[in-house]
């Protein structure tokens, strides 16, 4: 019987834990599609690449590795980065060539405190939290704008120019998307960081912007915060969160501080949209490669399966997104979970138990 909803999907475990994080997600995946009873089917194909390919090859990605991926309805990524290899090299040579090749710009980290794992936050023992950072995910400080010259001085003399580029294009975009995705909300509140006071080109612009786009949404509550008061907010004022903006850099920073109040960066899901639909979107957990435990079977798969749930509403499969939210909801009261939370269930362990979940 062929599905009635059938997904290609480009599988990039990537290193370290990523390989195990992305097998964990592509089995609940699939646990999915086989209770569907045939309305539902996942097709995968994965790629080798990532450090280990880089070993052989000098590449972080084959040469064509765009172009091949252009087929799919979404890339599943794991984790890049590894002690052999120069972290910038790691990045830039693939999650960044991808996120900026498929013109990835809307970089979604929702923040979810879960049932059974402890924050370090006083306010979660007794206040519902829940809210989400997007992040501009395609130009800002992470635009590779810059360069290394006069080396031939000698010891002391070389000097480096990273510049920030923010343009009016870029900023409305990923602004207005944060608008519309406060309009699905129960809080109808978008809140705007930047470093105006001190960066007085590129984020004035991006102030400007959000003040004409707000202008279009008269029915949502807006604030503008400077990123180092809007990061003793994430710690002191929790509860008046709903949708975070902000740029590149300071919206990978501030969502990192958010997935370690929520317990964990092994929890931090996110999805690299192209919104428009012109390319495939990416969807990865955010804690990254963790040399120190890869191999040893104790990651959390969290993060990666609320990634899949992502992909899932990507999809148009909102009904599907919200059971496997309520599995790793279900699975994390239950108290099955990996060290990094306080427990002792190995990744298969917290898999295993979420699939029995998805049934409930």
């Amino acid at each position: 019987m062929t599905p009635t909803r059938h997904f290609r999907i480009a599988s990039i475990p990537g290193d370290g834990v990523g390989s195990e994080v992305v097998a964990a997600g592509r089995q609940v995946l699939d646990a999915l599609a086989a209770a569907s009873h045939g309305a539902l089917g996942f097709t995968w194909e994965e790629f080798p690449w990532g450090s280990d390919y880089h070993a052989r090859t000098g590449k972080m990605i084959a040469d064509d590795g765009p172009d091949r991926l252009r087929a799919f309805d979404a890339v599943y990524f794991g984790a890049v980065g590894w002690p052999t290899v120069p972290d910038h090299v790691s990045l830039w040579g693939l999650r960044l060539r991808l996120c900026q090749g498929f013109d990835q710009w809307a970089n979604v980290r929702p923040v979810h405190f879960l049932p059974g794992i402890t924050s370090p936050l006083r306010t979660a023992d007794t206040t519902p939290l829940d809210w989400v950072v997007v992040r501009e995910n395609s130009e800002g400080e992470y635009g590779g704008f810059g360069g290394r010259n006069f080396a031939g001085r000698g010891p002391g003399g070389e000097i480096a120019v990273q510049s920030a580029v923010f343009t009016e294009v870029g900023c409305e975009r990923i602004i207005r998307f944060a608008f519309d995705l406060a309009r699905t909300r129960d809080r109808r509140k978008v809140a705007s960081v930047t470093k105006s006071n001190a960066q007085q080109y590129g984020m004035v612009l991006w102030d400007e912007v959000f003040a004409r786009v707000a202008a279009d949404y008269p029915d949502v509550e807006t604030e503008s915060v400077l990123v180092d008061a809007m990061a003793a907010k994430f710690v002191l004022a929790p509860q008046d969160l709903s949708v975070v903006v902000a740029s590149n850099l300071h919206a990978d920073i501030l969502s990192d501080l958010a997935g370690a109040l929520a317990g964990s960066l092994g929890l931090a899901a996110s999805a690299n949209l192209n919104p428009e639909r012109r390319h495939p979107s990416m969807f990865e957990p955010v804690h990254g490669s963790a040399p120190d435990i890869a191999g040893q079977g104790v990651c959390n798969p969290i993060g990666a399966i609320g990634s899949a749930a992502l992909m899932l509403e990507h999809f148009g499969l909102a009904q599907e997104a919200a059971r496997v939210r309520r599995a790793i909801a279900a699975t994390c009261a239950s108290g099955v979970l990996t060290r990094d939370v306080g427990g002792t269930a190995t990744t298969k362990d917290v898999t295993a138990a979420l699939i029995d979940n998805l049934a409930d």
